[in-house]
Order: structure tokens, then sequence, then C-alpha cells
């Protein structure tokens, strides 16, 4: 579970807000899809829960370890997938793949099972000895997704995974999260894709103007906008009268 309690994100002292006074709990055992417009302060905050920025004020929590108190043991908790594929361009994907077991302490033995299981279900087997520079941009996105998930943690955190990603691959790794939340696990997730958040989710949080506008359950925002019957009606008119 992530807990976020009166987090606040101010670039420039004096100035607006990215992230105001954010409380929310992202419960374990659902898929949480978390919505905005540009600018909403959803990198803002995604960063901010994976340690790459510090919050102004207020504190997060991943399964009850504090990420600015205990980083190290925060960050073993999670699997953190960027928005951008474009790292390590100069190593090869197995090569990368080692790198990232290497920094979680994962086996030898178990590496290279996860590595064969998720070259597998990626279609990515024939290609773990390129250089991610001469990859795709859809097959870099994949190799991010099995580092990410080498070390099987109990926590995924995606900024936008889809984009990039052919249609197998796409209903593959959206297979792998409803997995992963039927086991008791957290998977929260960015998109700008509203149709797919709203046939994959279990929940929705929108942002807007660094404010939690909305968390709960999409039959629930339905209810409440009882004339409206897409997510993406919804969140226009949720952001329109903010």
């Amino acid at each position: 579970m992530i807990k976020i309690n009166n987090v606040s994100k101010e670039y420039e002292k004096g100035g607006v807000k990215a992230v105001d006074s954010l409380t929310w709990e992202v419960e374990d055992g659902k898929i949480t899809g978390f919505i905005g417009p540009n600018g909403a302060g959803k990198s803002t905050t995604l960063k901010m829960i994976t340690g790459v920025i510090f919050p102004t004020q207020g504190s997060i929590t991943i399964n009850e370890i504090d990420i600015s108190a205990q980083p190290i043991e925060a960050k073993r908790q999670f699997a953190f997938v960027s928005d951008t594929p474009d790292n390590f361009l100069k190593l090869k994907g197995i090569e990368y793949l080692n790198f990232v077991a290497d920094i979680y302490g994962v086996s030898s033995h178990d590496r290279k099972e996860r590595i064969t299981t998720l070259a597998e279900r990626f279609e990515m087997t024939n290609a773990l000895n390129k250089t991610i520079a001469d990859l795709s941009h859809g097959m870099r996105q994949k190799i991010m997704l099995m580092g990410a998930l080498i070390h099987m943690p109990p926590v995924w955190i995606l900024d936008e995974p889809l984009v990039g990603l052919d249609p197998n691959s796409a209903h593959i790794l959206k297979e792998m999260m409803k997995e992963h939340a039927a086991k008791g696990n957290t998977v929260l997730f960015s998109t700008h894709v509203l149709e797919v958040a709203e046939k994959l989710c279990d929940k929705i949080a929108i942002i807007n103007k660094g404010k939690l506008v909305y968390s709960g359950t999409l039959e629930h925002l339905k209810e409440k906008y009882s004339g409206e019957d897409s997510l993406e009606n919804i969140f226009l008119e949720v952001v329109k009268n903010v």
C-alpha cells in the first residue's frame, strides 16, 4: 500500500505548488489508474512516491516504510517504469537486466529463471543481446518493464507503461497487472488513454492543478455524474469544474 499524507511540492519558494496538500491511499489488491490533464501534477506525484524528488511538506510511505527516511528499504518495495525508455542505451538488454538484478541482490538462479520467463512473455528472447540503442521504442519499453519486475516487488508504479507497446505486448502487460493485483499486491499506473483506465482499473484517482479531485471506484464516479456514461466525458466535466 502507498500512503500519501498532506504532501505538497513547491519548486520555487513562494511559487505555485505543483502538488498541493495531497492525501491519498493506493490500496493493495487493486489496480489504480492515475489520470489528469498535462501539468496537473501526475509526474511530480510519481517522482515523490518513488523518491526521485522530495516533497516540500508531508510524508509518503510504501508498505509502511517512509520513502524520505528509509529510501533504500522503501525502494525495494516497488517497481517503477518511467514515461521514457531511453535509458542505458549503450548496454545490451541482457547486460541491463543483470545490472538491475545485481542492484536488488537477485540470485543467479532466480534472475535466469525470471529473465527467461519475462522474455518469453514479451517476445524479447532474440533481442536480449542487442544494444538498447538499436531497439525500437516499444522494445526498449519492454526491456525497462522486465528490469523493473525482475526483483518481483509487491508494488508496481507505472508511468504511461503502454505507450509504444504493440497490441499483443500491451495485452500481456494488462494481464500481468491483473494477476499482480489479484495476489493482493498494489498496481498504480498513470495513463492518458481513458478507455484503458475505464476497462482495467478497480479505482480511479483524478488530479488537477495539483489537487486530488477524486479517488474511488468508477461506479461511484458515474453515480456522481449520472448524466455521463463514459470516463472520458466524466473526466472532462471534473477538470472543467475545478
